[in-house]
């Protein structure tokens, strides 16, 4: 199961470098996940200080 970026997402950029996948990038609003590109390694999550990054 993939991992999506929820609106707590504050922009911060922490989760993009860290990324194996480099299925991370920087949206309109917020930073966003290509679900099919996604691996569901959690690495994402585990540096955000929101908890933006849950899987879907």
């Amino acid at each position: 199961m993939a991992y999506k970026i929820s609106d707590a997402c504050i922009n911060c950029g922490a989760c993009e470098p860290e990324c194996p996948q480099e299925c991370i990038s920087e949206g309109e609003t917020q930073f966003e996940i290509e679900a099919d590109k996604c691996i569901d390694c959690g690495a994402c999550a585990d540096v955000c200080p929101v908890g933006a990054p849950a899987q879907e």
